[in-house]
């Protein structure tokens, strides 16, 4: 810490009995909060400040913002307000005893107080990345306000060649023992599916998988044969195209247990990012950044973004649900694998529908 800016903290900490609050704020906090102030007040900083709120309620404290116009101070963002200006960082952590500075600014070479964040790490407090903070609360990835050199630099998309070995030959295993296991459920269903209405058993269709490569996907069919005649649409959850067997096999997973083939062929694993049509790729590819980061995995059964996301039934819910497999993609690992294969078990037997 150079000898100028303790002079200047000393100052600022001596001055404290001294000054007006900077906002009409009292400050109260339950011992075992953490408490979180917010540098700067973009689109990401407001994200990450409902996301806090809305996943540590009673553990997290979001403080207010900072901003580096002094005329926008006391203006409610989202809930807490703009509480002081980037030169008064350090007074303000002292004054509401912050553990975290989140750091969201757009524009970081410009005015970021470099100094100021370096005597804080010093002192033992956290100075973390906003996109970091807000990945690790929300398991998603922040792409809309995300740099390219942001993901180069980051620690993840590692694939230790024995954790996608043993992957792999998890999904080998799980597959045979399924496909002989579930046999008689496989019979069963093509029965009722064919006695509901005309048409085959199976349903095939062109699918994207590792690397961009297309390939054909087995599922039981659960839609009407003639449901595109007018051509490629959005699945709903609710959509009335799917039959009366179809609603029910889609209601608890049962219409993807033929994929068991698709994951013995190698053409896809038991977890990973739900595989797209072409139609929708090349179209989602051309609207949502980074969208083909999805294809460096193999696509999935199951996938972070069904435990953790609604029926993805539009553009705007693939943006949505692209977030959620590009931190899979980041992270993947056998136990987040694990993770994964315990929720989508949940929910199967609590009936939530396919996603």
């Amino acid at each position: 810490m150079n000898s100028s800016s303790k002079s200047d903290q000393e100052t600022g900490l001596e001055s404290l009995s001294s000054r007006q609050p900077l906002v009409s704020v009292s400050v109260s906090f339950p011992k075992f909060t953490r408490r979180v102030l917010i540098l700067g007040v973009g689109p990401l900083a407001r994200d990450l400040c409902q996301t806090l709120l809305a996943k540590r309620a009673g553990f997290t404290e979001v403080v207010g913002f900072l901003d580096k116009d002094a005329s926008r101070v006391g203006e409610r963002l989202v809930n807490p307000t703009i509480i002081g200006t980037y030169d008064q960082l350090f007074e303000i952590a002292e004054r509401y005893q912050v553990h975290t500075v989140a750091v969201c600014l757009e524009d970081r070479r410009a005015v970021l107080p470099v100094q100021t964040l370096l005597d804080m790490k010093a002192m033992g407090r956290d100075v973390v990345d906003g996109h970091y903070l807000y990945e690790e609360e929300s398991g998603r990835l922040s792409i809309d306000h995300l740099k390219p050199s942001a993901l180069i630099f980051s620690t993840g998309f590692r694939r230790r060649l024995l954790t996608m070995l043993f992957k792999r030959a998890l999904d080998v295993v799980v597959a045979i023992v399924g496909m002989i296991a579930l046999l008689p459920v496989v019979l069963v269903l093509s029965v009722l599916i064919k006695l509901d209405s005309s048409g085959p058993v199976f349903y095939r269709q062109m699918r994207v998988g590792l690397r961009g490569r297309p390939y054909m996907i087995w599922k039981f069919r659960s839609m009407r044969q003639d449901a595109e005649q007018s051509g490629a649409r959005w699945a709903s959850n609710e959509d009335p195209r799917v039959s009366r067997v179809g609603r029910w096999i889609r209601k608890w997973r049962l219409d993807e247990l033929p994929q068991l083939i698709n994951v013995l062929k190698g053409e896809m694993s038991l977890v990973g990012p739900r595989p797209e049509r072409p139609v929708f790729v090349q179209e989602l590819r051309n609207t949502i950044p980074y969208y083909d980061l999805r294809h460096t995995v193999r696509p999935g059964i199951t996938g972070w973004a069904q435990t953790r996301f609604r029926y993805g039934a539009s553009k705007e819910d693939s943006h949505v649900k692209l977030q959620y497999d590009l931190f899979y993609v980041k992270n993947l690992s056998l136990a987040l694998d694990f993770r994964i294969v315990v929720h989508t078990v949940k929910v199967m037997f609590m009936g939530e529908g396919a996603r």
